[in-house]
Parts: structure tokens; sequence; C-alpha cells
């Protein structure tokens, strides 16, 4: 399989890694973390006039249609960067979905304003006790005159309380479909929280919500097929961005190691770290081929033999971000758990990215399924 990237591609990626170092350094990106919406309106806008928030976006309306290579460079950056905007789930999820589903007038709309920074959109997808899970969806919509109203409950909706729109699954008469909310529609209530890597995300509650026929995204009854399909474009980019930031926590690790002195020595010449931190090479390098497998197959049509690569990807990946991870926090000593040094916001972002999507037993489960299916 050709790994090799155009010119093209190595331009942008390069104009990301120089975004990252430039625009998102470390103090920068903890004033950003404390701040009450926990992002950085003016880094989306810059995102914007990259073009970054247009890979996903149809070409009729001025992005790419897709795009994952260059999708997967993106989100390496992010990943190196531990960018806290919401690039995963509004441009690339929610991007994806509406592409996929939306009406004309529904892209027309919001694809020139997500495309320039100006809208955010996420899904409410996940829901209490469903435990990776894509099919339970409890969540109910009725008609109600013209419309619809919507009742249930989303949960751990990361990135709703940034958002303009959500993307709200739920149950009609024909199975389940997709519904644009606005936030602050009569009846939506969240409860917002930070997550374990520090990012904004809330529980959303939906009593009795009125959406009119135009809320409707797609046929009715006809989501789920592409919420599971879309969820693997999602696996892909998860994984990129892992790799993003196990490379850097690699690459910080080893600088450490080399700096920092015991019994008058750098603790890198210490030959059992040596061998530990080549352990956390191979996992990077390891991490690193599966993600590029993941992206390029993200589109397959097969999509068992789909289901497969991202499950095998998954779990790679997974393992990486786990032994990574720990191998830098111990390497690092007390001070990798700390606030004010960047291993540990790694760390943390590694352990929420092992755990999106369905964890490593998840999909270790779910590989094996497929392929004894398969033989």
């Amino acid at each position: 399989m050709d790994f090799d990237l155009t010119k093209e591609q190595q331009q942008l990626g390069d104009s990301i890694q120089r975004f990252v170092a430039r625009e998102y350094a470390f103090e920068k990106r903890k004033g950003i973390l404390r701040s009450e919406e926990g992002m950085s309106r003016e880094v989306w806008a810059h995102l914007a006039e990259m073009g970054l928030l247009a890979l996903q976006v149809p070409e009729e309306h001025g992005g790419m249609g897709g795009a994952p290579i260059e999708t997967m460079l993106a989100m390496n950056g992010v990943g190196r960067g531990l960018l806290l905007e919401p690039y995963l789930a509004s441009a690339v999820v929610a991007t994806t979905l509406l592409r996929e589903l939306g009406s004309p007038a529904q892209q027309g709309e919001l694809f020139p304003a997500m495309a320039a920074g100006e809208r955010i959109v996420v899904l409410a997808h996940d829901e209490p006790g469903a435990r990776y899970d894509l099919t339970q969806v409890s969540t109910k919509a009725t008609r109600a005159g013209d419309g619809y109203a919507l009742s249930g409950q989303k949960s751990v909706v990361v990135h709703a309380p940034s958002a303009d729109l959500l993307l709200v699954s739920a149950r009609t008469g024909s199975g389940v479909s997709l519904f644009l909310v606005p936030w602050d529609a009569k009846g939506v209530s969240l409860a917002a929280y930070r997550t374990l890597d520090g990012r904004r995300a809330a529980d959303v509650t939906l009593s009795e919500v009125r959406a009119g026929r135009e809320a409707l995204v797609g046929a009715e009854g006809a989501a789920l097929d592409v919420i599971v399909s879309v969820n693997d474009v999602a696996i892909a980019a998860a994984c990129a961005e892992a790799v993003g930031a196990l490379e850097a926590l690699l690459q910080t690790t080893v600088e450490y190691s080399k700096s920092r002195k015991q019994f008058g020595v750098p603790i890198g010449t210490f030959q059992a770290l040596q061998h530990r931190m080549v352990e956390m090479l191979i996992h990077v390098e390891q991490a690193k081929s599966m993600s590029y497998l993941a992206s390029l197959r993200s589109d397959e049509k097969d999509l068992q033999a789909r289901a497969r690569v991202m499950s095998a990807a998954k779990v790679i990946v997974g393992r990486a971000c786990r032994n990574v991870g720990q191998e830098a926090v111990q390497i690092h000593g007390g001070m990798g758990m700390t606030e004010e040094f960047h291993a540990s916001h790694y760390f943390r972002r590694l352990a929420a990215l092992e755990l999106s999507f369905g964890d490593t037993e998840h999909h270790l489960e779910k590989f094996a399924l497929n392929s004894a299916e398969a033989t």
C-alpha cells in the first residue's frame, strides 16, 4: 500500500504543524483551557482561514468532499497541539453527516457558515447506558402538528456548550431520524461539565422540544445506517489525532530523559529506560501505520471489511495510548502528573481517545465477531 504523500498533502501537513507550534503554545493552551468556554474562537477562525473546516464539505459548496488523507493530517496536528476546539465533533462528524443526509437547502445554509467558522454543529446521539451501542436510541420524536416533538436524554455530548446547533437522533415511527435543534430551543437543557481531558461536554435533556419539518435531516427513519457509517470516519480521525499526541509525548519524554539527571548523569543513559523508550517508539510506529490504513479505508464500500479495519486500528492505537501514556508518566516521575507540565495533558487526552468511539476491549471483541462472520 502506497503511504507516500503528494506534494500538496505534505505542504498541508507542514502548514498545520507550523500553525500549532506558532499559535498554540502550551501556555496559551492553558489559558484557553481555563477560559469559560474552554475553546478559542480566534483559533477556530484561523482553522477556517486555512481551509481545514471545509475538508468534509462537498466540492459544490467549496470544500474537498471528504479528503481522508488531508483529514488525517489535520487530525495529526490537532493531536500534537492538543487543540481544545471542536474539530472532530463539528468539522468531521457533523459535517460528514450533513453531507450524507442534509437537504440542498440545509447544506446551502450551513456549509458556508461552518466552513467559515461561524457555526458549530455537533452530534447528540449517545444515551445513558448505551455503552458504545449505536443502535440504542430511546429519545422519541412524535408527530406534533406539521412537525415533531422531541423528548429524551443524550449523554456526554462533547462541545455541546459551544455548539450553535445539535444534531439530535430520535426514534420516529419509521426508525431513527436526525433533527437540527438549536441549543437554546425551548425544552432543551444542558448540564455542562469538563471531561477527563478538560474539554467541555454536557448531558442534554429534551422535553417536548418542537422541531419543524425543515429540521429533519434526511428521510425520516434513514439516519441510523449513516450514523454507523460516519462513526467509522470518526474512528479513523480519532486514531490520527492519537498519533499526533503520541508522537509529541514520545518526543517530550525523550527530551526530558536527556535533561533530567540522577546520580550525576542524564536518566536517558540508563539502559532500562532506553529499552522502555524503544518500546514506546514501537507502539507509536504501529499506531501510525494503522492510522494510515484506517484513513485510507474510511470510505471502503464493503462495510464489514471496513468495520474490521477500524476495529483493528482502534485496538492497536488504543493499546499505544495506554502504554505510551503510562510509560511517559513513569519516566517523568511525579511531575508527569502535574497541571504545569504538558505530559499530563497528553496522558489525559490519550486516555480519553482510547475510550472514545468504543474502547480497546470493545473493538477487540467486535473485530473477533466480524472476522468470524467473514469466514
